[in-house]
């Protein structure tokens, strides 16, 4: 029988924990699969790992892994994926937003050959203007990226055993999925789905973790905005001295006449000081990126692991 790993990120889901085990046993316990259901517990700071180590003493098919610390919603699920030792890996959150039903849609399209199988947001009952926020940001990150961008995917598919050991061999430090699935290619399948609101528990999601997500993918997958600030560097430069010239010329011809004011040379200063700040910022980033790839740390630090 061909084994499917089932790995479930989490942190503070208490509330969410055993109605995602049980809803993947239902499934995977009807069909002609085997499988393992592997929680990976970012230092979560309620009862959620006291309620996994319950589940697990009754059911050898899920297993646990405890980091040692709250290592980010990037580098903790990937590591996940890599710990499964399925014939396929079905990548699912814990808050039951992305609906575990669509598993047996994802295995279906596996044994049809597909070796990246994944979940599409086409509806969602969160809030409209979370969900505009997040079309919006996926337009301009498909505009920008060099690659074909996913939008509206999150992570949540299957990925064939072949594909786990090709994300294997990458040596990411912050390896951000939605960047790496494109990337290494394969034809792709993509299963619509509507996302439901959350039921229990509060999200950990918040304005920085959603702006870290966002530039992480367009730095990670994108030149183009580092040579659009060349670009507009030399337009800029070559504008600033043509207005230069220009003040020359007209104060030599119109020496007596023509008064130099304040106002213009504040407008250039304040107008040319934003830009190059603003670049700076935006430089920064990418070395930002450069520089958590180059110290080359372990994606996390596991505390235990349980049934493994």
């Amino acid at each position: 029988m061909k084994l499917i790993s089932v790995v479930t990120p989490c942190y503070n889901e208490e509330e969410n924990v055993e109605a995602i085990y049980l809803k993947t046993k239902e499934i995977f316990e009807k069909s002609d699969y085997q499988y393992e259901h592997i929680f990976i517990d970012n230092a979560s700071r309620d009862g959620t790992v006291a309620r996994l180590k319950k589940i697990a003493e009754r059911d050898r098919n899920v297993k646990i892994i405890v980091n040692s610390k709250n290592f980010g919603w990037i580098r903790s699920p990937f590591y996940g994926l890599l710990q499964a030792r399925g014939d396929a890996v079905i990548l699912i959150a814990a808050d039951l937003q992305d609906p575990p039903s669509v598993m047996k849609e994802f295995v279906k399209r596996w044994e049809e050959g597909y070796k990246i199988v994944l979940g599409v947001k086409s509806k969602s009952r969160e809030s409209r203007l979370m969900y505009g926020i997040r079309s919006l940001y996926y337009k301009l990150y498909k505009s920008l990226s060099e690659n074909e961008v996913v939008e509206h995917c999150s992570g949540f598919g299957l990925y064939d055993r072949r594909i786990i050991e090709i994300f294997r061999g990458l040596n990411e430090s912050y390896p951000y999925l939605k960047s790496i699935i494109p990337e290494i290619g394969f034809e792709k399948c993509m299963v619509e789905y509507t996302q439901e609101k959350r039921r229990k528990g509060i999200s950990s999601s918040s304005l920085y973790r959603l702006y870290d997500a966002a530039i992480s993918g367009i730095t990670s997958d994108s030149r183009v905005l580092i040579r659009m600030a060349t670009t507009f560097g030399f337009i800029a430069s070559a504008v600033s001295l043509s207005i230069a010239v220009t003040y020359l010329l007209l104060k030599i011809i119109m020496w007596e006449r023509y008064q130099l004011g304040v106002t213009s040379i504040a407008i250039g200063v304040f107008f040319f000081a934003s830009v190059q700040l603003f670049f700076i910022g935006l430089i920064g980033e990418y070395v930002g990126a450069i520089l958590t790839q180059v110290k080359q740390r372990p994606l996390v630090i596991e505390k235990e692991r349980i049934n493994f």
